[in-house]
C-alpha cells in the first residue's frame, strides 16, 4: 500500500483516538451544567490523559505505524507532544482555580481534597518525568535509570490520574464510562508490556553472536555480528536495529546503531558504533562470542523505500554509517545510478570508513566531496561546514530531481536543509534521519 495512504490512516486512527474518550464522556447521563471555563478545564484533562497514554504505544515500535514516518520522526514527536501533554494537564486545575479562587487549596499537595492530592501527585509525576528526559545529559543521568524511572513515571502518572478521576466522579459517573476509560488506558499502557516483554521473548528465538569488533577511524568501530542457530535478519540499506549484549533479551540497557553492511550480506552484520557515551566506550572490549540480541530492522531512511534516478548523500560525522550501508548494497547490486556524497567531519585523520568509500567508488557512479572542520597542511578540498557554498560548487547538475539523504548531529542536518533550500530543492526531495534518538 502507498506509504502516503498509510500514513494518512494512521493520522486518522490518532485523532480518533485522542477524541473519543472525550465523546464518551459527554454522552448521557452528564453532569449538570456548569461555567464554560469549568468544563473547558476538564477537557483539557481528559485530551491531556489521553495523550500521555497514547505515549505508550508510540514508542511501542510497531513497524507498521513507523514506517510511513521514520521512528525518529515519531521518538521526536513523542518528546514533544508529552510537554504539550503535560501542560494541559498543568492547565486543568489552574484554570478551576482561576474560575473559583475558592478551590485554591486544590493545589495544596498536601490539602484539598483526597481527588485533588492524588491529581496532584500524578500530576508531579509527569513534571519529574519531563524534566530528567529534558535535563538528562546535563544532569548525568545514567541512560539505563533513566529509562526504568521514565517507565515507572509514566505508568505511575496514567494510575493516578484513574484514581483521580475515579474520585471526582463528574464524568465517570456511571460505571460503563469509567470502564471505557480504564479499557482504553490499559490497551494502551500494554504496548509497552509488548516492548518489554513480548518483543524479548521473540528476539530470545533468533540471537546473535559477534563475530568481530574492529577499529575504525575517529574512534569508530565495525562492529560484526553473525546469526547464532537461523538465517538471520533481511533489512534496507539505511535501517537500523536496537542492539542488547548479554546473555538476556530482557536487560533495559538497549541502543540503537545503523547498519552499515551490506544487506545482501549474508554472512552476518555489521553495526558502525562511535565513542559517544558510557556503552559506546567500551564498544571495543566486547569478546567475540558474546551473545547478542536485535530488535528490528527499524526506519525508513533508505534508497529501497524511495527510489530515485540519483542521490545525493550528506553525512556527518558518524552520520556516515546508514550510507556505507547504502553504498556497499548498492555495489553489490552493481548500480549504475549517480550519487554524490558530501562528507564532513572535524580532521581528516577521523574521517571513519575513506578507504573503503575509496574502494567503492571503483565499484559505482560515485563523487566524493570531503568538508572538513581542522584541514590539514597542504588540503585543498572544501573546509569549515557543509554549507550553500559547498552545495553552489559541488551539486550535480539535475541535483533538484534527486534524492537527497541526510544524517549527522541535528545541527549540522538543520544547516544542510536550509542550504538544500537556498539551492531550490523542495522538502519532498529530502529525507533527514537524526540519529538522538533518546
Amino acid at each position: 500500500m502507498n506509504r502516503t495512504i498509510v500514513g494518512v490512516f494512521w493520522l486518522v486512527v490518532y485523532l480518533i483516538v485522542i477524541l473519543l474518550p472525550l465523546c464518551i464522556m459527554m454522552v448521557r447521563p452528564t453532569p449538570p451544567e456548569r461555567p464554560f471555563w469549568v468544563e473547558f478545564s476538564l477537557a483539557l484533562g481528559f485530551i491531556g490523559l489521553v495523550q500521555i497514554a497514547v505515549q505508550f504505544a508510540l514508542v511501542a515500535r510497531y513497524e507498521s505505524v513507523t514506517a510511513p514516518y521514520g521512528i525518529d520522526l515519531i521518538l521526536k514527536y513523542h518528546r514533544q507532544i508529552a510537554i504539550v501533554a503535560v501542560l494541559l494537564l498543568v492547565a486543568h486545575p489552574i484554570i478551576l482555580v482561576l474560575e473559583n479562587p475558592d478551590l485554591v487549596d486544590l493545589l495544596n499537595p498536601f490539602g484539598g481534597t483526597r481527588a485533588s492530592r492524588v491529581g496532584n501527585w500524578g500530576l508531579y509525576a509527569l513534571i519529574l518525568l519531563v524534566l530528567l528526559s529534558v535535563f538528562r545529559k546535563q544532569i548525568k543521568l545514567d541512560y539505563e535509570l533513566w529509562r526504568v524511572t521514565h517507565a515507572l513515571l509514566g505508568i505511575s502518572a496514567i494510575v493516578l490520574a484513574h484514581w483521580h478521576i475515579r474520585l471526582v466522579g463528574h464524568y465517570t459517573g456511571t460505571q460503563w464510562k469509567e470502564n471505557v476509560l480504564i479499557v482504553f488506558s490499559v490497551i494502551l499502557v500494554a504496548s509497552f508490556a509488548y516492548l518489554r516483554l513480548i518483543r524479548p521473548a521473540f528476539m530470545r528465538r533468533v540471537p546473535y553472536k559477534v563475530a568481530e569488533v574492529k577499529p575504525e577511524r575517529g574512534e569508530t568501530w565495525s562492529f560484526r555480528v553473525t546469526p547464532d542457530g537461523h538465517d538471520g535478519m533481511r533489512f534496507a540499506p539505511g535501517q537500523f536495529a536496537w542492539l542488547k549484549l548479554g546473555d538476556s533479551a530482557y536487560t533495559f540497557e538497549e541502543h540503537p546503531f545503523s547498519f552499515s553492511s551490506s544487506a545482501r550480506d549474508d554472512a552476518g552484520i555489521e553495526f558502525s558504533i562511535k565513542e559517544l557515551g558510557d556503552f559506546t566506550n567500551t564498544i571495543g572490549s566486547v569478546p567475540p562470542g558474546t551473545t547478542a540480541y536485535l530488535d528490528g530492522p527499524h526506519g525508513s531512511f533508505s534508497p529501497d523505500h524511495q527510489p530515485a534516478a540519483g542521490y545525493v548523500f550528506f553525512a556527518g560525522g558518524v552520520g556516515i554509517a546508514p550510507f556505507i550501508s547504502m553504498l556497499r548494497t548498492m555495489a553489490d547490486r552493481r548500480d549504475t545510478r549517480p550519487i554524490t556524497l558530501f562528507y564532513g567531519d572535524q580532521q581528516w585523520d577521523g574521517v571513519a570508513y575513506r578507504e573503503t568509500i575509496e574502494a567503492l567508488r571503483a565499484r559505482l557512479d560515485l563523487t566524493v566531496v570531503y568538508v572538513l572542520e581542522e584541514p590539514p597542511d597542504g588540503w585543498i578540498g572544501e573546509t569549515g561546514f557543509i554549507d550553500a557554498g559547498v552545495l553552489k560548487r559541488h551539486m550535480p547538475h539535475g541535483g533538484v530531481e534527486r534524492l537527497h539523504f541526510i544524517c549527522g548531529p541535528t545541527a549540522m542536518i538543520d544547516a544542510v536543509e536550509d542550504a538544500l533550500r537556498q539551492h531550490g530543492v523542495p522538502m519532498s526531495q529530502i529525507r533527514s534521519e537524526r540519529f538522538d534518538l533518546v
